[in-house]
């Protein structure tokens, strides 16, 4: 047995354990959203208001595999959408809408400029009060007697 055999034989456990370790974290979501991205509102086909302009095409892709194996598609479709919202303020689009389903980690969107066709959805309603206060008499029951 040559001593490059041997050494890694002794090392085989170690090598095994980091390449567990590497496979492991490469399937971790590392994309992290963007300043201004989480003001990008994401629409369905079919579902785009009436009055967006068209700023453009995002085409963007991650890993769906590592070696033989699949990586979960519920990630996968997160972290594309993910970094379209990421792309779209760099083409003054506030809202995108995908154009298929991903295919091998890759997908494209339309990006659109909306403008207040797409407000932030906890922001309150136009022309609501946000210093109001709630009615004097609404009442709150316990849901059980103790």
């Amino acid at each position: 047995m040559s001593a490059l055999h041997r050494a890694f034989r002794r090392a085989s456990p170690g090598l095994a354990l980091a390449m567990a370790l590497a496979a492991a974290l490469s399937a971790c979501t590392f994309v992290k959203m963007a300043p201004g991205a989480d003001d990008v509102r994401v629409v369905g086909p079919g579902q785009l208001p009436a009055g967006c302009v068209r700023r453009g095409v995002v085409e963007v892709s991650v890993k769906n595999r590592l070696g033989p194996y699949e990586r979960d598609e519920m990630r996968v479709r997160d972290e594309l959408e993910t970094l379209a919202r990421n792309e779209a303020p760099g083409l003054s689009a506030d809202t995108i809408q995908p154009e298929g389903p991903p295919a091998d980690g890759a997908q494209r969107f339309q990006a659109y400029r909306c403008g207040a066709l797409s407000p932030n959805p906890m922001a309150p309603p136009p022309g609501a009060n946000r210093d109001a206060k709630p009615p004097a008499e609404a009442q709150t029951t316990p849901l059980k007697n103790e």
